[in-house]
């Protein structure tokens, strides 16, 4: 199957980005970066978005290029029936080996849905994938901690066990969004000490980072420490 897209990314390379960017991604292998920035990519996105070359384009993976599943989420993004964005995405994510892709984009229609996504986050979150759990995280964090918000969201997350790298820091990520927006839930787990000792204390540190979190708020949270 002809790759039309990839074709049209290979011009578009940067090479003083992909030398950036391999610093900030260091598990993949930086020949498969091309450099190309987001902007460029939403614009080819937008170019293919109702095209065959897009559907053609989907079906060809692994793909080969970071760049070419940063597309791919992008492409993801705008898709507007939720059973087809599920059954892409599923076919995808086993791919991603990176936070990049990982934490780039969800599809939107997901927020209209917000009952079914959970369900399905339910089950990428006990995932054997690295970055399927992470993705599961990234999704209950952007929405699921507002107006869709319940408590026992945080234990799903707490109950994760993992001590992978880019799962904890996703798991921390979390809670601390978790303690600006949704406080009274938040604090009585992090009081129970029972995350696991650098979720926990990742979670404390990125709270002090933060502007929504009180300077008194900061203090306690010192107390918290495992």
């Amino acid at each position: 199957m002809k790759n039309i897209l990839q074709e049209k990314l290979l011009p578009l390379k940067d090479d003083k980005n992909a030398l950036f960017v391999a610093k900030l991604i260091p598990n993949i292998d930086p020949k498969t970066i091309l450099g190309t920035k987001i902007p460029v990519l939403r614009n080819l996105a937008k170019e293919f978005k109702n095209s065959s070359e897009k559907e053609n384009f989907l079906k060809i993976i692994p793909h080969k290029f970071f760049e070419e599943n940063l597309l791919h989420v992008i492409f993801l993004e705008s898709e507007k029936d939720f059973d087809k964005a599920v059954l892409e995405l599923e076919k995808f994510l086993p791919f991603v080996d990176n936070w990049s892709v990982c934490d780039t984009s969800s599809p939107k229609i997901f927020k209209k849905y917000p009952n079914e996504t959970l369900q399905k986050i339910k089950i990428w979150i006990k995932s054997e994938k690295v970055y399927t759990i992470r993705y599961a995280i990234g999704l209950l964090l952007s929405n699921f901690l507002d107006e869709n918000f319940s408590a026992d969201l945080l234990e799903l997350v707490a109950e994760v066990k993992n001590d992978d790298y880019y799962v904890q820091m996703m798991q921390a990520w979390f809670f601390a969004t978790a303690l600006a927006k949704q406080y009274d839930a938040t604090i009585s787990l992090l009081e129970s000490k029972k995350l696991e000792p650098f979720v926990q204390n990742k979670t404390i540190q990125k709270s002090r980072e933060s502007r929504r979190i009180s300077s008194e708020t900061k203090k306690y949270l010192l107390s918290l420490k495992k």
